[in-house]
């Protein structure tokens, strides 16, 4: 493909990617508006946002499978009219039984997007060119993260449009990437004999499921330490080493075991499962800090999200740019640990009373960190496998990301809630504790004060417990042993091993 071709495929991808990581995250700052508009419980509060994620995370590995097996381009178009339907359910739901439900088809549709984008770009381009591509995917898949809070809070603020327009915003951006999809990417089908590894991806999706279902409802439902947790934990286990056997003796199993004897694999996947539980169980509750310890509207909180996504926009492309130059990638995955590391030191120590400034600051040293870790993980994988898995390791990457941000959100939220409870109940008396979200605006000043004081100490405390993780992620970039980048495209690559030649 010429470099024109690459770019009219990129921009179906990169759109495509947009709306589905934005579908993640838009919803942050009208939740309390659509709890109150369909008459949802607080448990409800908490699946509108996990059942996305859950379905996402879970269906990852199943999305590379069948990448490796199935024309690329088809199944991201259907993993693309999945996104478009799940969204136009939500958009119209008239009860949160069904928004619960979109929310599973989104989540299986976005799963496919964001795993297939990175196998579709490693197809077209090779490692050596891909810093440079990667750097702007990184880029829209951090934007998309961050950015869903300020659009999803200027949606709600806009009374003629409301909450159901944050799910059908997407809606038209999604059908143009289907469009643009359809003229512009133009992949080789390998027709082959096909064997689906059903178990295994029920196994998968059912202890993943589990996993997160006992993370959410933990410490809120019931105790951490209870017969319910052990109950949960025990289950999750027996499927996913059922599963782990299971894919050792499968014909063509949904993730090959093989690829863990790969050291750079093995790392890079315990690095991005780090990264993700730092950033998203740290960042998705900067939006509630922001409108109930600072007293913002959803717009400003939106808008104080934007150093965030700028650091991450910058270091993303920049790095992206300087790898493709030099061929050199080991760099920036250090200092994005380091720098991670820092700015999740630095947001533990914000209170009710941190400036705007150095709040400002503390959020754009974290967005360096993570622009530069992201996705020069995924690079550093793809450079060191086999052509015939890079479908199969990227989407493992991807799962074990969303996995880590999922589980992130989900216990962080609950010991966010635990320790909000505690506070206030210390701080005004027994009775004083309460989980739900207040509504700032109704509280006399006496009690509001001591409100954003207890919503600015807990959400310190989540970054606190979130920088060892960070750190844990820096010592295991490294041990990643810096290879040179291929040269040779994912399918000039898979030509080469086929013909018993070398990939690079």
């Amino acid at each position: 493909m010429s470099r024109r071709n690459v770019l009219q495929a990129l921009s179906g991808l990169m759109m495509g990617l947009f709306v589905s990581i934005l579908a993640s995250t838009i919803v942050s700052n009208a939740l309390p508006r659509i709890i109150a508009d369909l008459h949802g419980s607080q448990s409800v509060y908490t699946w509108i946002v996990t059942t996305e994620l859950l379905a996402m995370t879970a269906t990852t590995p199943l999305w590379g499978k069948l990448a490796d097996l199935f024309s690329k381009k088809l199944l991201m178009q259907l993993s693309l009219c999945m996104f478009v339907a799940g969204s136009l359910i939500a958009g119209f739901t008239p009860n949160v039984e069904l928004l619960i439900l979109s929310r599973a088809v989104q989540g299986i549709g976005a799963g496919g997007v964001t795993a297939l984008a990175l196998i579709v770009m490693a197809a077209m381009i090779p490692p050596r060119e891909l810093g440079r591509y990667s750097g702007i995917f990184g880029a829209v898949f951090g934007v998309g993260t961050i950015a869903g809070p300020l659009i999803g809070g200027v949606l709600v603020d806009t009374s003629w449009l409301g909450w159901r327009s944050c799910f059908l915003v997407g809606v038209p951006f999604t059908l143009i990437a289907i469009f643009l999809l359809q003229r512009t990417l133009n992949l080789p089908t390998t027709k082959k004999t096909v064997k689906i590894d059903w178990l295994g991806a029920f196994l998968i999706t059912a202890g993943v499921s589990t996993l997160l279902i006992w993370s959410t409802l933990a410490g809120d439902k019931f105790a951490w330490a209870s017969g319910w947790t052990a109950g949960l934990v025990t289950l999750a286990v027996v499927l996913l080493v059922l599963f782990v056997l299971t894919e050792a003796r499968a014909a063509e199993p949904i993730i090959p075991l093989r690829v863990f004897r790969n050291r750079t694999v093995t790392l890079t996947t315990l690095a991005s499962a780090l990264v993700g539980v730092a950033m998203f169980g740290g960042t998705v509750f900067l939006s509630q800090y922001f409108q109930v310890a600072l007293g913002k509207s959803p717009t400003v909180a939106g808008l104080m999200s934007l150093p965030l996504i700028f650091g991450l926009l910058g270091s993303s492309t920049v790095a992206g740019a300087m790898i493709t130059k030099y061929g050199r990638w080991k760099a920036y995955l250090l200092a994005g640990g380091v720098i991670m590391v820092a700015g999740m030191g630095l947001l533990g120590t914000i209170d009710a009373r941190t400036s705007v400034v150095m709040l400002s600051l503390y959020m754009f040293v974290l967005g360096v960190g993570v622009g530069l870790l992201m996705q020069n993980l995924v690079l550093a994988a793809q450079n060191d496998v086999p052509a015939r898995d890079l479908g199969t390791t990227t989407s493992v990457l991807t799962f074990f990301r969303s996995l880590g941000g999922a589980i992130g959100v989900s216990a962080l939220g609950a010991v966010l809630a635990s320790r909000v409870t505690s506070l206030l109940s210390e701080k005004l008396g027994t009775g004083g504790g309460d989980s739900s979200v207040p509504d700032v605006s109704a509280l006399p000043p006496a009690v509001l004060r001591v409100v954003q004081d207890v919503y600015g100490e807990a959400t310190a405390d989540l970054f606190l417990i979130g920088a060892p993780i960070a750190l844990l992620a820096l010592f295991a970039v490294l041990f990643v042993k810096e290879k040179p980048l291929a040269t040779l495209s994912g399918d000039e690559r898979l030509a080469r091993e086929q013909a018993g030649l070398g990939s690079h």
